[in-house]
């Protein structure tokens, strides 16, 4: 197909060839007569580009030919002042028609949408735009502002009918010339890397030998760096893990492109870098050539932009197994794959932490359905529902719970459903399973051989058929490829029911079940490793909780999909833990009457009673409780005492003076339980503050109040 359309594209090359010879003369003739008074007297902008900084290096005499187009503009007609030189493209591709690169293409359209421009120069009309579409709405301008195009190939008035096809014809030709160049080089670097052949800069740790092959990087000190990196995942099972298994030790980093191109530098290990490495599948000695692809997408302002993405394993152009030497197997790097896929949290997955929550990840709330998170509280997990708040689903009945009477149920399961005992009786029905499999797989079997003897049939008949006898020969070929259908789908069942499966040995199984509750103690067991077997076996867990109750529903469902549910009561929260006893309330509550904080502390810590937190009594805890119920203080001290405002309100003066009284000891008061000052303020002690009122100058009274509770 590209060979037909290689032909067509030259057969139409030579038409516009032999076109162009036909039109040169006319166009010599013609172009002092397109070139009017209104271009001359407008600006001639002389448009320079070149593809890549590396042509603008290379290709000198095309720059130069470029710049020398001013001398043309000049020699038509336009006076020198008037020649604009736009050259800010040089080194930019025109190939999309993202003009947001291109800042010189911008200043040319500008300026002929303004009608400033006469004339445009250059070498070809490619030179303008890559894009057919992006040339074709230039030209469109210079037809609404009447500006000419001028190349080698003569002087076009995009007015003139003639002219605007000859420059749409080469429009698309350049665009065609572009696509052929582009399918001819990846075709080859195609067919090179179906054969392995096809080079490109390696990944650190690879280096090519004098015959152009693959070899591991003979630097001990890089090898031993990738291999400790796969060590490390396989360890901590984290790609953060390995990071933190690299820190304070130097990784290498191979330099790509530039002056220092192949070149090894040292550098800190990246989680990106981890995660790439992991990633690449060159490292499990696998050649592929085609992980990436560029797309060009439309963002929402209008501008085109390139976007490279990756492709999955399935769209891979090539992947050659076994090519070179690799750090790992093909297996492990599918391994890592997929278990870098089980910590990506972004997808929805809840990989095992560090925590010691052993259901996190996998328990759920029974009210709302959503996946309940840990939150740490003084040290103790809890499983709490915050999924629900978040997402506005929160029900009375979504509560958290705490983490340590969860897991103790579910261990306890765990363990017992893994009992040698019990797994005997799995091996029993594992035993009968595998006896029904067989079963099975010799249906399948006679199956395939029932329909490979039919699509033998069908095929004798078919070819026994007269060719010309059509109606007979087309109902023999479908009822033919009927069975080759029926034949490929029992063979496609056989094969998938008869896949073996990697399983361990029965010894091993049984040998795992008596060592089990030793592993899971051991102090060498990481919360992870527990977790991580935990969920080997648990699909997720259940918490339903009553909205007022004390009682706790907890669902387990299994990996083999039976389910069961454990009802058990909640535990008491920490307040429940910490509250007084009713009795030591009442207590204090019949002590208040004739007994201060400190003496009911006393008589408390006497009679071996503990607050809440297991702390002796004291005069701030007795306070506390009678603050918090409400207990009434004492009365009988209270009744004959009067506050420091009342006894001002009496004598009629300000407090200041009661507490200067009070500081200096000329009045006698003390502190009640409730750490407020009373003042017994009987006849002869009001008397004597009258006195020292009326032989003090510095005291002014104020409107004196009708004394009472006996005060004169």
């Amino acid at each position: 197909m590209r060979d037909n359309l290689a032909e067509a594209v030259a057969v139409v090359a030579n038409m516009v060839q032999s076109a162009l010879c036909r039109v040169r003369w006319w166009a010599v003739v013609s172009a002092r007569e397109k070139i009017q008074g209104s271009h001359l007297e407008r600006l001639a902008v002389i448009y320079l580009r070149q593809s890549t900084p590396a042509q603008v290096r290379v290709n000198v005499r095309s720059t130069e030919r470029q710049y020398a187009l001013a001398d043309e503009a000049e020699r038509l007609g336009w006076e020198a002042e008037r020649v604009v030189v736009i050259d800010g493209d040089l080194g930019i591709s025109g190939r999309f028609s993202d003009t947001q690169a291109r800042e010189g293409y911008k200043r040319l359209v500008a300026r002929v949408c303004l009608g400033e421009v006469g004339a445009i120069f250059g070498l070809e009309v490619a030179r303008l735009a890559r894009s057919s579409a992006e040339l074709q709405r230039l030209l469109e301008f210079c037809a609404l502002t009447d500006t000419l195009v001028v190349d080698t190939d003569g002087i076009y008035d995009l007015q003139d009918f003639n002219d605007r096809l000859l420059l749409g014809l080469k429009a698309q030709m350049s665009e065609a010339e572009l696509h052929i160049i582009t399918a001819r080089l990846q075709g080859a670097k195609r067919a090179a890397a179906e054969r392995g052949e096809l080079r490109f800069p390696l990944t650190v740790g690879y280096l090519y030998d004098e015959q152009g092959d693959w070899i591991i990087d003979p630097d001990e000190e890089v090898r031993a760096a990738i291999a400790d990196l796969f060590c490390a995942f396989g360890q901590t099972g984290s790609a953060y893990g390995v990071v933190g298994a690299f820190t304070g030790r130097r990784f290498p980093k191979r330099v790509w492109g530039g002056a220092w191109g192949g070149e090894l530098r040292w550098g800190a290990l990246t989680h990106t870098r981890v995660v790439r490495i992991l990633q690449n599948p060159c490292y499990a000695g696998a050649y592929v050539f085609g992980r990436y692809r560029s797309r060009r997408i439309v963002r929402p302002d209008g501008t085109i932009t390139t976007k490279t993405v990756e492709l999955p394993r399935s769209e891979w152009p090539v992947l050659i197994q076994d090519h070179h030497p690799g750090y790992v197997s093909w297996e492990t790097y599918l391994a890592n794959e997929q278990r870098l896929a089980k910590n990506n949290t972004r997808a929805g997955q809840r990989p095992p932490r560090e925590g010691s929550a052993l259901c996190q990840g996998i328990v759920r709330c029974g009210s709302c359905g959503q996946s309940m998170s840990v939150r740490y509280r003084s040290g103790s997990a809890h499983y709490d529902c915050s999924a629900s708040r978040v997402n506005h689903l929160r029900t009375p009945a979504c509560r958290s719970v705490k983490a340590s009477v969860v897991d103790e149920l579910v261990v306890s399961r765990l363990l017992q459903a893994l009992a040698p005992e019990q797994i005997a009786l799995a091996l029993a029905a594992a035993d009968e399973v595998q006896a029904r499999r067989a079963r099975s797989s010799r249906a399948l079997e006679l199956r395939v051989e029932r329909a490979r003897y039919d699509a033998a049939r069908a095929e004798r008949a078919f070819h026994q058929c007269d060719p010309d006898n059509r109606l007979v020969a087309r109902s023999l070929e479908t009822r033919w490829e009927q069975t080759l259908r029926e034949l490929k789908d029992a063979l496609a069942e056989l094969a998938e029911h008869t896949t073996p499966a990697p399983e361990p040995s029965r010894e091993q199984i049984e040998a795992l079940a008596r060592d089990l509750p030793k592993l899971w103690a051991a102090k060498t067991t990481s919360e992870k490793d527990r977790k991580r077997l935990l969920r080997a076996v648990i699909a997720d867990v259940t918490i339903t909780s009553q909205p007022a109750g004390s009682e706790l529903q907890i669902g387990i469902r299994w990996r083999s999909g039976a389910a069961e549910q454990h009802p058990m009561p909640r535990p008491p929260s920490y307040n429940d833990t910490t509250r007084t006893p009713p009795e030591t309330i009442e207590l204090i509550a019949g002590l208040v009457a004739e007994h201060t904080n400190s003496e009911i502390a006393a008589e408390l810590n006497a009679a071996g009673l503990r607050t809440g937190r297991g702390l002796p009594f004291n005069a701030h805890a007795v306070r506390h409780i009678r603050r918090t119920h409400r207990i009434p203080t004492m009365t009988s001290r209270d009744d004959r005492d009067l506050t420091v405002n009342q006894v001002a309100e009496h004598l009629g003066v300000s407090r200041d003076a009661i507490y200067y009284w009070v500081r200096h000891g000329q009045l006698n008061a003390r502190r009640n339980d409730t750490n407020r000052l009373r003042i017994p303020f009987d006849p002869e002690v009001a008397q004597e503050c009258r006195k020292r009122i009326a032989n003090s100058s510095r005291i002014c009274t104020q409107t004196q109040t009708p004394a009472t509770r006996g005060a004169v």
